[in-house]
């Protein structure tokens, strides 16, 4: 049983890029597949597919490697807001990963956003994970 299904997403993308595998299929859900869209806006993966032949579904991920160094566009996937301890932020205390490299992904009312969109939206929220 998995209590934390965010968690087990990050982990299974973790351990994809540790083999060097092309492609990852996770099961899906609603947060999984926007957590997945924004990761493809930003450039972290290249291309994703959803299969919603069975009853819950997958989602299928092709990983991105860089070409010449074979090194991958995610270098760390950290969750941060976990079920037994929340993590909220306002506005002004929004994250800055890595001097601004990096992408703090907000759980938000507007949506699952990056930490830069929820200042443009001025909107706060529950920050799930830090991508860099």
């Amino acid at each position: 049983m998995h209590s934390d299904p965010i968690a087990d997403y990050l982990t299974r993308l973790r351990n994809a890029i540790k083999a060097n595998h092309r492609v990852v299929e996770i099961p899906a859900s609603n947060i999984k597949k926007e957590l997945t869209k924004v990761l493809y806006e930003k450039g972290y993966i290249q291309s994703y597919k959803f299969d919603d032949s069975s009853v819950q579904g997958s989602i299928k991920i092709a990983l991105k490697y860089d070409p010449a160094t074979k090194q991958s566009a995610i270098v760390k996937l950290e969750r941060v807001s976990k079920p037994g301890l929340r993590k909220y932020v306002h506005l002004d205390e929004m994250p800055r990963v890595l001097n601004g490299y990096g992408v703090a992904i907000l759980s938000t009312s507007k949506g699952v956003i990056t930490d830069k969109e929820a200042k443009g939206l001025n909107v706060g929220g529950e920050v799930l994970c830090y991508v860099y």
